[in-house]
């Protein structure tokens, strides 16, 4: 059986998760750990962090960038942390792991998330809403910014350029971002200005680009395989992987 680790014992501080967090809280004026003791400050500044991001934007943001950097343990590290630590926080367990949901693409952790979530993560992520921007390219290509609620006043962003009877150009995803920041009418995009759009028009052009990207064999880009949820209900056959 495998032994169970105490959140406060020095080997898990060792872990990359762990570590690579409070390092990140560090930069926001959180002490990092040094030594070879563990401080009850430091576990203290940990747990302080993973409350703040309940309220505290750069908090959230800096959650997603180092969650998404880190590799397969790394991942799993934090998440056996937060399993231990989460639930002597008073805060929402969506505020804790939708970050990390934003830029989890693997499907045994996304799992592992939401059922940590619990109710919260059947309600909080994607609201109803979001909108789309949409703009005409040289060669006819469509550019794209496509945004949509993740939870409290956090948004996500697939930006894209396409051709519907073509694929996809390209695709890049910011996974959370505060909603007061998401891009608006007006803004130029690979030449293009966008203007706002029906978002079900958008979503559709996509979905006929991506069939048409996978009817030609080719790979579809990671940022659209995390942005599943918006496309596997108007795709013909299989769902994006």
């Amino acid at each position: 059986m495998t032994e169970r680790r105490d959140p406060s014992s020095v080997d898990l501080v060792q872990d990359a998760s762990l570590d690579a967090a409070v390092h990140e809280g560090a930069a926001q004026g959180l002490p990092a750990p040094s030594g070879a003791l563990l401080d009850p400050r430091i576990l203290a500044a940990w747990r302080e962090w993973l409350a703040a991001l309940a309220t505290d934007a750069e908090a959230a943001i800096a959650a997603a960038h180092v969650y998404g950097e880190l590799g397969p343990e790394a991942r799993e590290a934090w998440l056996d942390v937060l399993a231990e630590d989460a639930p002597k926080l008073q805060v929402p367990a969506v505020a804790i792991y939708a970050p990390l949901l934003s830029v989890e693409s693997d499907a045994a952790r996304r799992e592992r998330i939401e059922v940590a979530m619990g109710e919260e993560g059947e309600l909080a992520p994607r609201p109803a809403g979001g909108f789309a921007l949409r703009g005409i390219a040289a060669g006819g290509d469509r550019v794209v910014a496509l945004v949509t609620p993740l939870y409290l006043r956090f948004v996500r962003v697939l930006w894209c350029r396409y051709l519907p009877e073509d694929g996809i150009a390209w695709a890049r995803h910011d996974p959370i971002v505060r909603a007061e920041e998401a891009p608006g009418p007006g803004m130029v995009l690979d030449g293009a200005q966008l203007e706002a759009t029906p978002i079900k028009l958008v979503i559709e052009e996509l979905c006929h680009a991506i069939l048409a990207q996978q009817r030609k064999g080719a790979e579809l880009p990671p940022s659209l395989q995390l942005c599943a949820d918006l496309f596997d209900a108007h795709l013909e056959g299989d769902p994006l992987p």
